[in-house]
C-alpha cells in the first residue's frame, strides 16, 4: 500500500523555510497557542510543510502512524470505511486544527483517512517528536488532554444524535454545523459540497438528502444553487432540532 503522507514528505524540504511557527496566524493551534512553552527549539525545527492539491489524500486509512498534521492552510474531510465500502465522514476540519490524532498513542495504523478539499497546507510533526515534547512540557500535555477530551465529548454527541435524530433532523444539524464552523460567504454556506458528501457525514443517503433539500427548499428555509446550500431562516432550522443540543458540535 503506497503511503501519500510519505510522498509528501519527501517533497516537504522546499517548502519548509516558507511558513514559521513563529510568524503563524493560526492561534486556535496547540503548538503555536503552546510555542512559549516548549523547552526544546528543535522540536518546532523538525516540523516539516507539505503542500498538498485539491483532492489529494494524504492519510490512508489503516497505513502505519508516523506522525500528525496539523492545518495551515485549506479545508479537510476526515472520513473512514463502513460497511460494503462505504465512506463515513467524521468530520471536516481547517485551519489549526489536528488530524491524525486518533491514531497517535498506542495505535499502530491509522484509523481515518483524509482528503484536502481544496489546495492546502499542512504542518507535520513526527510521532517520536511529539511525544518526546509532551512529556518535557506539561502545560502542552495538558492541552493536547483537552483536546482529546473535548474530541471524545463531541463523537458521544454525534453518534447520539445519528442514533436519535430522524433523517430530516441529521440533514439540518448538518446544515448548522457547516455554518457554525465555515461561515457564510456571500449568502451561501463557505464550504461547497456535493449531496453525496452531506449524506457521508448526516449518515443516509444521497436521495434522502436530496428529497429534504427539495423539502427545506419548497419551506423557504434554504437556497440551493449547484453545490451552493444558503440558510435563509438559521433560526427556525435551530429550533427544529433544539431538543439534540445541536451546538455541542462546532
Amino acid at each position: 500500500m503506497i503511503n501519500s503522507s510519505n510522498i509528501l514528505l519527501k517533497n516537504s524540504r522546499k517548502f519548509a523555510l516558507d511558513y514559521s511557527c513563529n510568524t503563524c496566524s493560526n492561534h486556535n493551534c496547540l503548538i503555536k497557542k503552546n510555542l512559549g512553552n516548549l523547552t526544546n527549539e528543535t522540536f518546532v525545527e523538525n516540523k516539516k510543510t507539505l503542500k498538498c492539491k485539491k483532492g489529494q489524500q494524504f492519510i490512508i486509512e489503516g497505513a502505519p502512524v508516523n506522525g500528525l498534521f496539523f492545518i495551515l492552510k485549506g479545508t479537510v474531510k476526515v472520513f473512514r470505511t463502513g460497511i460494503n465500502g462505504r465512506e463515513q465522514i467524521v468530520r471536516f476540519a481547517k485551519e489549526g486544527e489536528i488530524i491524525g490524532h486518533r491514531g497517535f498513542g498506542t495505535e499502530e495504523f491509522y484509523s481515518i483517512g483524509a482528503i484536502a478539499l481544496e489546495d492546502a497546507v499542512l504542518c507535520y510533526f513526527s510521532k517520536d517528536d511529539l511525544r518526546e515534547a509532551l512529556l518535557e512540557n506539561p502545560k502542552f500535555g495538558y492541552d493536547m488532554m483537552l483536546f482529546y477530551a473535548d474530541e471524545l465529548n463531541r463523537s458521544e454527541s454525534k453518534v447520539k444524535s445519528i442514533s436519535q435524530m430522524t433523517v430530516r433532523e441529521r440533514v439540518i444539524d448538518t446544515l448548522l454545523y457547516i455554518n457554525r464552523k465555515f461561515g457564510d460567504l456571500r449568502g451561501f454556506l463557505n464550504l461547497p459540497l456535493s449531496r453525496k458528501e452531506y449524506a457521508d457525514y448526516a449518515g443516509t443517503t444521497e436521495e434522502q438528502v436530496i428529497r429534504v433539500f427539495s423539502s427545506l427548499k419548497k419551506e423557504g428555509l434554504i437556497t440551493a444553487k449547484g453545490k451552493k446550500i444558503g440558510i435563509n431562516n438559521i433560526q427556525s432550522l435551530k429550533n427544529e432540532i433544539s431538543e439534540h443540543n445541536y451546538y455541542l458540535d462546532s
